[in-house]
Parts: structure tokens; sequence; C-alpha cells
């Protein structure tokens, strides 16, 4: 069985499993995440794999980091995830791509990435639930992000913080590939 076939299984239980627990039904659960019910229903048989961006949406309606959605049973109070265990979410025939490096939940989802981004690439993100904070650090190159329509330029050693309840989009416009470690804290769901 293929790595992609184990964590498409993966994320049926799981998707399942935190319904269940939410106590949503398919529709409440398509209507907050604002997915078809027939993508939830194709996720929770194992029968499609999703994008990047569906996972992130079932994840925020569900209240529950996309480690939890991963892996819902809950392992020791620490936690090591060998650096062959990070998970790619994403990626580009040109090299960019994004891990998830680990992530809990405190009070809500709390996830921490390490991305990279070739030259003249970027990432969309649809805007997550109010109160969803982002930390970028960038430790190579520099990123172009663009929130809510107005740019912003961090350069290498830099940091930043944003609300990402807007629209926003990662984005490499220097000479070299820009990489950076993001956190992201989304509330928890009440």
């Amino acid at each position: 069985m293929s790595d992609l076939d184990l964590l498409t299984q993966s994320l049926a239980r799981s998707v399942k499993h935190w319904r269940a627990v939410r106590g949503f039904t398919l529709d409440v659960l398509a209507a907050r995440a604002g997915v078809s019910r027939g993508m939830l229903i194709q996720i929770e048989q194992a029968r499609t794999n999703p994008s990047l961006g569906t996972v992130v949406k079932i994840g925020d309606a569900l209240g529950v980091s996309i480690t939890t959605l991963l892996d819902y049973e809950q392992g020791p109070r620490v936690r090591i995830v060998p650096a062959e265990q990070a998970v790619r979410l994403w990626h580009t025939e040109a090299g960019s791509y994004n891990r998830l490096l680990a992530g809990t939940e405190a009070p809500g989802p709390l996830e921490m990435w390490d991305w990279r981004l070739m030259p003249g690439e970027s990432s969309a993100s649809d805007p997550h639930p109010a109160g969803t904070m982002e930390l970028l650090h960038v430790t190579a190159g520099e990123l172009t992000l663009t929130v809510d329509g107005v740019e912003h330029r961090v350069p290498a050693g830099a940091s930043v913080s944003f609300e990402a309840n807007l629209p926003h989009t990662y984005g490499s416009t220097g000479g070299v590939p820009m990489e950076m470690v993001m956190a992201v804290s989304v509330p928890p769901v009440t």
C-alpha cells in the first residue's frame, strides 16, 4: 500500500471520527467547511485524495489541526515526529513544497509548517476562521506575503504575524528559493 493510500485511509477514518465527536451531520460539516456533501462522502469512504485547501477547510470546520486529521488517535504528551514522517501536502514540478512538521490541539489546532517556494511560484490560501493567526519566519530568500490584496515583503531573517481570516498568498518573487517556517493557530470550535 502506498503512502498516499495510507494517508487517504487515515483521513477517511479521522474525518468520520471528528464529525461524530462534534455531532455534525454530513450536511452540517459540508456547510461549515464550504465543501460539497459528495466530496465529504468520497473522503470518508477513502475514494479521493482531496486538495490541501479542502483538508484545511475541513480541519477548520471541525476545529482540529491537519495533524489531528491525519492521525486522530492521540499519542503520549511528548510526541517526536521523525523527519521522514513530516507530511508533504503540496508540491510543484519546479520544486516548491510545504511539509506539516508537527501539530497539536492547544486549545484549538496549532500547526507548524516548513515551506519552500521556487522563484516565481506562489500558493494562495482561502481565509481561515476568525481569530486564526499565522506566524512566519523566513529563513532564505524573500517572502512576498499578500493579505487581502496588500503586498508585504519579508526578507530572510525577518518574521511576520497576521490574522489569517482574509485571503492571503505566499509568494517567491526574488531570484532564489524562499524558505520559511510557519505556525498556524486556529481558535477552537464552539
